[in-house]
């Protein structure tokens, strides 16, 4: 059976057959008489061939000369211009206000004439055709920003004094020591009775807890100094830019420490008068910082930092008192909208300033957003409950502030009106923490499988209560905790 191949034709041989090859390959190859060969080809053409294959090789039948390419007619010529270049341009406007551009003309209002002429001069005509101006929303310049304080440095305490003390126990008591740290006595008492539970279970004898408590309550004094030193070796480190919440905790859990040398002893006076040296700066701070940003128009901004003290209980000047009244006052306008009312609202109710706030009306517009806020705040703010008509329940809580969302919160930005509950609710306030709790340590089962004798305390020592550091995040707790100094 024949087949259609590419050859090429690889020469010529002198009795004038030619000779033949696969195109691109060396097999299959042979020889063509010539009178197979048509007219006008030459060595190296590529030709279509019919080849038939056989016992004897391969044959080929017939050759199908190449086409050849023709030449094209009726092309087009391209006759040169006899006009100049000229290279195209552009020129980017300058960037300004839309009116700028004078080559727009005037701007013309919908109710005037064809362009370019005007009805009545540059204003609108009114009366006959029954069309006025509509009412604009009021304007409000965004006041200037101002400069942010450095943030203060919370303290990264290291386990130095911990793992030296850590270093010097025996083996079997350095699983309860890391109970101790945990969770102090009661922890180690929790997993004494678990570990009890399982020894029942599994028919063993059961473990005497009194000697381990009574090791855990040994040890207390000294892993409890060790801990502190670390925070205030942390905190001494930053001692200049450390948070004030910090440094509070460290002197108030200092009171608590028993058995303690001299070192300790000159380091707590180190963190007392450091303590006393960031709270005045950071008052000063404070009130700087307050008064910059009445002086501003910032009034939101300076109504919230006047409500966060640096130290509870302290007094606001009688003069910024005042100034800040006044210009929250001036903010409160009948024409002003209840959006802002309910940020001035928000801000002045627990800032010290809340009973001088009295405008002279109530906003001509009245939403119901801003009626909830009202109802809400009437506890701390009679007077302007009183400006909207609304009665104040004597028996309402005061109400709490609403709880602002952070820069990098995701989701949806919620208005104040929206956040607002009923006066007996306490918006804003974080759910509690559930208290965590208590998982069994393995390690106590493990290392300690026998009490060791009970360690009598040294006349120096006296029986801790298991109290941990005190670390204090609000000026309401810390109100508490330093009543005494």
């Amino acid at each position: 059976m024949s087949r259609r191949i590419k050859i090429e034709l690889t020469s010529k041989q002198p009795d004038g057959n030619w000779t033949w090859r696969a195109a691109g390959a060396q097999q299959p190859k042979g020889v063509v008489a010539s009178s197979v060969v048509p007219s006008g080809v030459s060595v190296n053409d590529v030709v279509q061939a019919e080849v038939e294959s056989d016992l004897d090789g391969n044959r080929v039948l017939s050759i199908t000369a190449p086409k050849t390419k023709s030449e094209r007619t009726g092309l087009l010529e391209l006759l040169p211009s006899e006009k100049p270049f000229e290279a195209v341009t552009q020129q980017l406007r300058k960037k300004g206000p839309r009116d700028g551009d004078k080559r727009r003309g005037p701007r013309r209002d919908k109710a005037d004439g064809p362009r370019g002429e005007r009805r009545d001069g540059d204003k609108r005509r009114e009366g006959a055709e029954g069309r006025s101006e509509r009412p604009r929303r009021p304007f409000f310049e965004t006041p200037p920003e101002l400069p942010q304080r450095p943030k203060a440095k919370r303290i990264r305490p290291q386990r130095v004094n911990v793992d030296a003390v850590l270093a010097e126990l025996p083996e079997a008591q350095r699983a309860i020591a890391e109970k101790v740290l945990n969770g102090g006595v009661p922890a180690v008492r929790a997993a004494v009775e678990e570990q009890n539970k399982k020894a029942v279970a599994e028919g063993r004898e059961k473990v005497p807890a009194e000697g381990l408590i009574q090791i855990a309550e040994n040890l207390l004094p000294r892993l409890r100094v060790a801990e502190w030193r670390d925070k205030a070796l942390a905190a001494e480190a930053v001692i200049q830019d450390v948070d004030l919440r910090d440094l509070r905790g460290i002197v108030v859990s200092a009171e608590q420490l028993v058995a303690i040398d001299e070192a300790t002893r000159a380091l707590v006076a180190k963190m007392k008068q450091a303590l006393v040296v960031r709270q005045e700066t950071e008052t000063k701070n404070w009130l700087e910082d307050v008064a910059a940003a009445t002086s501003v128009g910032r009034v939101v901004r300076a109504l919230r930092l006047s409500s966060q003290p640096p130290k509870a209980g302290h007094p606001f000047p009688a003069p910024l008192a005042q100034q800040l009244a006044d210009a929250t006052v001036a903010g409160l306008t009948v024409d002003a909208p209840s959006e802002r009312w309910i940020a001035l609202l928000e801000a002045a109710a627990f800032s010290p300033v809340h009973n001088k706030i009295l405008p002279g009306a109530a906003p001509t517009v009245v939403t119901e957003d801003l009626t909830k806020t009202v109802t809400r705040l009437a506890p701390l703010m009679p007077q302007i409950a009183a400006l909207f008509g609304i009665a104040v329940d004597p028996k309402a809580r005061a109400p709490r502030p609403l709880q602002q969302q952070r820069p990098g919160d995701k989701g949806p930005r919620k208005r104040a009106g929206e956040l607002n509950k009923s006066a007996d609710a306490k918006p804003g306030a974080r759910a509690p923490k559930p208290a965590p709790t208590q998982k069994p340590s393995e390690a106590v089962s493990e290392v300690v499988t026998a009490p060791e004798a009970p360690v009598e305390p040294t006349p120096a020592e006296t029986p801790v209560v298991d109290a941990p550091a005190v670390e204090t995040s609000s000026p309401e707790s810390v109100a508490e905790a330093t009543s005494a100094e």
